[in-house]
């Protein structure tokens, strides 16, 4: 199975690599056409900006290419939030993949800091093998802003407020949380995601 890594201006990307390679994945990260289309599985992760990383989308033509591939495509966190319709972060349009809008999260109290960082749980919408595998687990977060509920969430999680902490639409993933950083829980989500037919 070769696993497409789609490469822009955006951080972590490397690590999602080195643990895609530790569960035997063959990886390559590239913001090349073909390269894309023809993977089997094709990841969009990142930390960042999202004004930045999507005028790097732009220029390199990715905002097209992504919204076309009808292969398995995962975003991860940046990922995540880039695949939505639009996002407060620099005002920018999204791809549109995800009905939802990215908003700041805006503390309630002074126990609430922003960024959302570390362990959070997961909260199912249906039944199905991931509500019955991971129910409940505590998986990685950093983030500032976040996907607001919608038709295409998969997975909710609470701080502040509710949020998409896990979407999918047709062939279209995204998780909030950092899988690669969430240890033997993330790890198996991520072999979840590339081993089983959608």
């Amino acid at each position: 199975m070769k696993i497409a890594i789609i490469k822009y201006n955006g951080g972590n990307i490397f690590s999602v690599q080195e643990t895609l390679k530790r569960l035997g994945a063959e990886t390559v990260v590239t913001d090349h056409y073909e390269q894309i289309c023809s993977a089997d599985r094709v990841i969009f992760p990142g930390v960042g900006q999202a004004k930045s990383a999507m005028n790097y989308l732009k220029e390199h033509q990715l905002d097209k290419i992504i919204t076309e591939l009808q292969q398995p495509v995962l975003g991860i966190c940046l990922g995540l939030q880039l695949m939505c319709q639009h996002s407060e972060e620099g005002d920018i349009e999204g791809l549109g993949i995800f009905d939802a809008q990215v908003k700041k999260f805006i503390p309630q109290d002074r126990e609430t800091k922003v960024p959302h960082m570390g362990w959070n749980q997961l909260n199912f919408s249906d039944q199905g093998d991931w509500r019955n595998q991971f129910e409940e687990s505590y998986l990685y977060f950093v983030h500032s802003y976040y996907a607001e509920i919608c038709q295409n969430t998969f997975a909710s999680c609470h701080y502040a407020n509710d949020f998409s902490a896990m979407m999918k639409r047709d062939n279209f993933w995204a998780m909030q949380f950092h899988p690669e950083k969430s240890g033997e829980i993330g790890s198996k989500m991520l072999n979840q995601f590339l081993n089983q037919t959608l």
